[in-house]
């Protein structure tokens, strides 16, 4: 928990995403990172498979948080939490 009181959630995906002329983004992977983080518990950070597979190596640990169907987005998404820690044995 920060300082505040205050716990985040995040949602974490890796796709095309569209620009626009005020600087904001869109398009299909900020709309799948929108509701793997509406998933998210306080505190927790929730990526996408696709991500997880990407950075493979990087030292993070991933912990299986199951399949899910995401509202509005095709098919269903294999989900990961997040951990700086070693692999739970």
């Amino acid at each position: 928990m920060l300082p505040l009181g205050i716990e985040i959630r995040a949602g974490l995906h890796i796709g095309e995403v569209e620009g626009t002329a005020e600087g904001a983004v869109r398009g299909l992977a900020v709309h799948i990172g929108a509701r793997i983080a509406a998933l998210a518990e306080p505190g927790e950070v929730l990526v996408s498979r696709t991500l997880r597979d990407l950075v493979v190596g990087s030292g993070f640990t991933f912990i299986e948080r199951g399949t899910h169907a995401l509202k509005g987005v095709p098919d269903t998404w294999q989900l990961f939490s997040v951990s700086a820690g070693p692999s739970p044995s």
